[in-house]
Order: structure tokens, then sequence, then C-alpha cells
């Protein structure tokens, strides 16, 4: 008998400091480059979205790859692509870490839905204040000091 999976993730993450630097201008050349990413690691790429200071990826991974291996590359990768961009006027960074979350099948099209509506989610609600419902919501134990980096003068 073959192994069959479908992993489903919905995984989020920052900007340094969440500085709004996913401009308007290149926010869509990157989704494609980070789907592009995700493709050459054997994934699936079914949305991605989000405003100037974070990205919501869903994507099907390959069971063959650790989640925290395939983030790491998608960072790295798209970090350095955007520091090509003559369109980028400053240092892009993306923060240290991510969340990442099991999808369930037929929960897809209502994730799907949720990252399409970023823009309009975000007139509401902080990533800040999104990204703590996201950790409780899925039981994720964090302690508030340590979950953002902040920047700090002097």
């Amino acid at each position: 008998m073959g192994s069959y999976t479908q992993l489903t993730y919905h995984v989020v993450y920052a900007t340094k400091y969440r500085d709004p630097s996913i401009i308007a201008e290149i926010r869509e050349k990157l989704y494609e480059f980070i789907g592009g990413i995700i493709r050459g690691k054997k994934g699936r790429l079914i949305e991605i979205g989000g405003v100037a200071d974070h990205v919501h990826i869903l994507a099907q991974l390959s069971a063959t790859l650790a989640v925290a291996d395939v983030i790491r590359d998608v960072k790295a990768n798209s970090s350095r692509w955007m520091h090509e961009q003559t369109a980028v006027k400053r240092t892009f960074e993306w923060q240290k870490g991510y969340g990442a979350f099991t999808v369930s099948y037929s929960r897809i099209p209502k994730v799907r839905s949720y990252i399409q509506n970023q823009e309009t989610h975000h007139r509401r609600v902080t990533f800040q204040d999104e990204y703590i419902n996201f950790l409780k919501r899925h039981d994720i134990q964090f302690r508030l000091e340590y979950l953002f980096e902040d920047e700090h003068y002097g």
C-alpha cells in the first residue's frame, strides 16, 4: 500500500517590527515568487494574501519536508528577492518566527476567503490581535513579552 497525505497549513508571519514594507506595487509579484518557492519544495500554494506588514499562506506541503525548513527557505529567499527589487526603497526583513496552523480539508474554502479579505479585515483588527487570536484558538501557549519583536531606540 502507498502512503497518501493531504497536509494543509495556514502560515502567518510578519515583517520585522511590523514595518509596512510590502508595498502594493510589488505585493503580487512577491506572492508569485513565494508560490514558486513552495512549488519548488513539492508543495501547492492554495491562497496567499496579506497587507503591508504581514503575509498569510494557505498551502499543502510535502510530508517529506519539515514545515520549519520550508518556511525558513520561503522567508530567506523572499527576503533576498525583496532586496533585489528597485521599488523597495528601504531595508526589508521578516520578523523571526511564524505561526503554522493545520487546516482541515473541509475548512479550506473558509480560510481562502479569510486570506482574500485581509485588507477589509485589517481595517478593524491589528496584526498583533489577529495573531494572538490564532494562537489562542489553536491552544498554543505563549508569553506576550516574547511574541513580537519591537524596535527599541536608545
